[in-house]
C-alpha cells in the first residue's frame, strides 16, 4: 500500500456501516470474503440492540461467505435482507422464520442487476484486497464474484488488506466488466484460458473510508472422505460420458467441465481423472475444489476457469508455494464472466451439478426442502443447466435412510424445468431425457433412477392419470410429500 489511507480496526470501521445500510462483500464462498468485518459489524449490532437502539444492514455477497460470519450477523439480529446464496444453518433458520428476507437469484445476473439499479444504491462495499494503491487499483485475493462492480457501485469502499494471500495471487485475476444493453460487447473468450481484461479494479482512490490490516486465511474446510454411494454416482456419470465421448457426441478433445460444490463432484472428478479412456480435459466452472488442483498437477486437467479458489489453507498455501505452475493454468474471473450463458454455450461446457428432488417429468429441485424450507439457494446451477452442452443432474436415488424418494411425482419446488434438465444420474442408473416425450422420460427416469423401494408407487402414480400430454393426477401428486409430513417416511 503506497497511500496514506485510513488505517482502522474492525471496529473502527465498522462504524461507518450505518443502519438500513446496503452493504456489499466481496468472495465467491468464503474464498476472498470479508473476515473481520462481519465479526465486527455482528459486535456493533449486538451492543447498539442492548442500548435499544435499532441496527440492521441489508447484505449483498458474490455467492455464500464464510459460514461462520453470515451466522455470527443472523445471531446478532444485524441482518433486514440478504442475497443471492448462502450456507449458513443459523442464517438458513431465520430465513425459513421469516425473520431475514432472503432473495435467491441465478448468480450471473446479480453484477447486472446492480449496475442496473434494480436494488437500489450501494452504500458500503467491504473487499477483501492483497494490495491496494494510490492510483485505487485494487487487487482481489482468492475469490472474485462480484468484488469488481460493488467497488465500481459503492459509495465508500472499506478495504480489509490481507496480507495472508500470495501478492501474485493476481497473476490469476482476469477482471472484465460487461456493459449495459444497448451497448453491451461480446466477450472475447473462445478457449478456458482466454484472458480479456486486467488483474485489478481501478476505482477513485477517494471511495475508499479504511483500510483494515488483517492476515487470516479462508475459512474452508475440505469435504469429507468420499463414500461408496459418491463412487457408483461416479462411475454412472464416467459410463455416461464415455458412451458420449465413444459416440462421438462429445469431440475427442472432450469439453469443458462445470462441477458444483461437495463429495459426489469430487468423487466425479476423481473418477473422470483416473480414467485413461477420458483425455486430459477444462474446467470453465464457478469454484475450483481440492480435486481440480490435484488433477492439475497431474496433468489431468489441462487448464481451469473459475470464480474462486474455495480450497482449504494448506491446500491454498500449496498453489502460492508454486505459482510458476499454477499461474499459467488457473484464471479467476467476476462471476457474471465464470457463469455467462453465453460464453458457456460458446464453449459447450458439460454442467455436473446436484439436485434436491426431480419429478418423474424430469423437473429439478435444487432448494427447498419440501417446498417450503430453504436448504442454500439456486447459486449458479441454473447459469450452468440452461446453457449448457450437455446438463446433468446428479443425487441418490433415496435419503434419511430411505425415508425419502429424490425421485416423486412432482416436484415440490421447481429450479429447473423440463427443458433444461437433459441427463439424472443415481447410484441405480442413467436416465438420458433427449428426444424423449413426458410419458417416455417419467418411465426412463423410475426405471433408471429410481430406488426399487419406491419405483411400484411411481409407476402407479404414472397410471392415474389418463389424459394429456402429462400424466398428473393433482389429487395425489404430493402424496410422498404428505406421507414424509405426516408419518416421517415417502413410503405409504
Amino acid at each position: 500500500m503506497d497511500q496514506d489511507f485510513a488505517i482502522m480496526t474492525p471496529d473502527e470501521a465498522a462504524e461507518l456501516i450505518l443502519h438500513g445500510n446496503m452493504v456489499a462483500f466481496s468472495g465467491f464462498t468464503p474464498a476472498g470474503a470479508p473476515k473481520a468485518l462481519p465479526e465486527a459489524i455482528a459486535r456493533r449490532a449486538i451492543a447498539l440492540h442492548e442500548q435499544e437502539i435499532p441496527y440492521k444492514i441489508k447484505l449483498l455477497t458474490g455467492a455464500s461467505i464464510g459460514a461462520l460470519a453470515d451466522n455470527q450477523l443472523a445471531e446478532a439480529n444485524a441482518l433486514e435482507w440478504r442475497a443471492p446464496y448462502q450456507t449458513a444453518p443459523v442464517l438458513r433458520e431465520k430465513i425459513n422464520q421469516g425473520e431475514i428476507n432472503f432473495v435467491d437469484l441465478h448468480l450471473s445476473e446479480v453484477a447486472q442487476m446492480v449496475n442496473y439499479g434494480f436494488f437500489g444504491p450501494i452504500d458500503i462495499a467491504v473487499i477483501e484486497a492483497s494490495a491496494v494503491t494510490k492510483e485505487g487499483r485494487i487487487y482481489l485475493t482468492s475469490g472474485i464474484g462480484n468484488a469488481p462492480v460493488y467497488l465500481q457501485r459503492a459509495h465508500k469502499v472499506i478495504i480489509e488488506l490481507n496480507s495472508y494471500h500470495s501478492p501474485r495471487i493476481k497473476e490469476m485475476a482476469d477482471i472484465v466488466s460487461l456493459g449495459a444493453p444497448p451497448l453491451r460487447s461480446m466477450v472475447p473468450i473462445f478457449h478456458t484460458l482466454d484472458r480479456a481484461g486486467e488483474n485489478f479494479v481501478q476505482i477513485d482512490p477517494k471511495k475508499i473510508v479504511a483500510v483494515v490490516p488483517t492476515h487470516l486465511a479462508d475459512q474452508i474446510k475440505e469435504f469429507g472422505e468420499e463414500n461408496p454411494l459418491c463412487r457408483q454416482i461416479a462411475h454412472n456419470v464416467e459410463s455416461f460420458l464415455l458412451t458420449e465421448l465413444q459416440a462421438q457426441r462429445i469431440p475427442p478433445s472432450f469439453l469443458p467441465l462445470q462441477s458444483g460444490v461437495g463429495n459426489i463432484n469430487n468423487a466425479v472428478l476423481k473418477a473422470l481423472g483416473e480414467n485413461p479412456e477420458i483425455p486430459p480435459f477444462m474446467m470453465y466452472s464457478e469454484v475450483l475444489q481440492s480435486s481440480v488442483v490435484d488433477l492439475l498437477e497431474q496433468g489431468r486437467i489441462i487448464g481451469a476457469s473459475a470464480s474462486s479458489l474455495t480450497v482449504p489453507p494448506n491446500v491454498l498455501q500449496r498453489i502460492y508455494g508454486n505459482m510458476d505452475f499454477f499461474s499459467e493454468r488457473i484464471v479467476l474471473r467476476p462471476q457474471e464472466i465464470s457463469n455467462n450463458p453465453e460464453i458457456i454455450r460458446r464453449l459447450g461446457v458439460i454442467a455436473l451439478n446436484v439436485g434436491l428432488e426431480f419429478d418423474i417429468y424430469g423437473h429439478a429441485n435444487s432448494t427447498h426442502v419440501a417446498g417450503v424450507n430453504l436448504m442454500n439457494g439456486i447459486g449458479g446451477s441454473g447459469d450452468f443447466e440452461r446453457n449448457a452442452y450437455l446438463s446433468i443432474f446428479m443425487a441418490p436415488s433415496i435419503a434419511k435412510g430411505g425415508k425419502i424418494s429424490t425421485i416423486v411425482p412432482m416436484c415440490s419446488h421447481v429450479d429447473h424445468s423440463e427443458h433444461s434438465v437433459k441427463v439424472i444420474i443415481t447410484e441405480n442408473g442413467v436416465a438420458d431425457l433427449r428426444g424423449l416425450s413426458p410419458i417416455q422420460r417419467a418411465e426412463t427416469i423410475i426405471a433408471n433412477c429410481a430406488h426399487p423401494m419406491y419405483r411400484d408407487c411411481l409407476y402407479h402414480y404414472l397410471s392415474l392419470g389418463k389424459k394429456g400430454h402429462i400424466h398428473h393426477d393433482l389429487a395425489h401428486a404430493f402424496d410422498m410429500h404428505r406421507n414424509l409430513i405426516e408419518h416421517g417416511t415417502m413410503l405409504s
